[in-house]
């Protein structure tokens, strides 16, 4: 790590910005910096004004128990989401990244919002140079997911539209990639078409068989290259000295991830 991100991850906390108040692993909290106390719901009041202006990784005493203050990881963003439908998992998200070619400075779109957890990832990736714009047809999600992302300190790089793209498209144009976590993708694939920049990728979540069927046999009538479909399956590991081994039980079947590119 240089010089300048060292510094960068180093420097100090201001007002406003979403920090984690950790005890340990699986105890935590997601607030916003306030020079005022503030209440958490079910705990009690917190005071985090000596915070304000102090690098991240101090303590406090609260609720009989030290807490240390850290900015918080994309993982933590992730623990902390408030859900009102399932949300994509981690190990699905980021491949989605990949086959939608999002990145720093990229304009991307999603439609599915649902609790916003795939929002705070495109958020993330983009960067403060970037742009993200989240579809959904249904005003309680759009809700819900508007909340996380503000709770994650990113509202000011996502727009919110309640719009069924499969019926009105997408209001946008010459976007990097688009996302569809949508029931039916192929009734928007010819809105995406649209609305990708040449050279564009977009990505397609869909949890059956019959859905993926259709979904690559409407990107390839519509003339998409480099079309791909995976299944991510993730098995941790119990790492012991002596003792290391595959753990009994693994996160299977999600979804199938398809990726697909606009090249003329």
């Amino acid at each position: 790590m240089g010089e300048q991100e060292h510094m960068s991850a180093d420097r100090p906390l201001v007002e406003g910005e979403p920090v984690i108040v950790r005890r340990r692993e699986g105890e935590a909290y997601l607030l916003a910096l306030r020079a005022t106390p503030q209440s958490v719901e079910g705990v009690g009041v917190i005071d985090l004004s000596g915070q304000v202006g102090a690098p991240p990784g101090g303590t406090i005493e609260w609720a009989g128990a030290t807490y240390r203050i850290l900015r918080p990881s994309l993982a933590d963003l992730l623990r902390q989401l408030r859900r009102r439908a399932q949300i994509i998992t981690p190990k699905d998200a980021q491949q989605l990244l990949y086959l939608a070619q999002v990145g720093p400075g990229t304009r991307v779109a999603e439609a599915g919002a649902g609790s916003g957890a795939l929002t705070v990832v495109l958020a993330h990736a983009v960067g403060a140079a970037g742009h993200v714009v989240s579809y959904d047809r249904r005003s309680d999600f759009l809700e819900v997911a508007r909340q996380n992302v503000t709770r994650a300190g990113l509202s000011d790089r996502v727009r919110f539209v309640e719009r069924d793209v499969t019926v009105d498209g997408f209001d946008e144009h010459l976007l990097d990639g688009i996302v569809l976590d949508v029931p039916e993708p192929w009734g928007a694939l010819e809105a995406a078409r649209k609305a990708l920049a040449i050279g564009g990728a977009m990505a397609a979540y869909t949890p059956t068989y019959n859905q993926l069927e259709r979904t690559v046999r409407t990107l390839r009538d519509l003339g998409f290259e480099e079309v791909r479909s995976i299944e991510l399956l993730e098995r941790t590991l119990h790492v012991g000295e002596g003792g290391t081994r595959p753990e009994f039980e693994m996160l299977g079947h999600t979804a199938f991830l398809t990726g697909a590119r606009r090249v003329s």
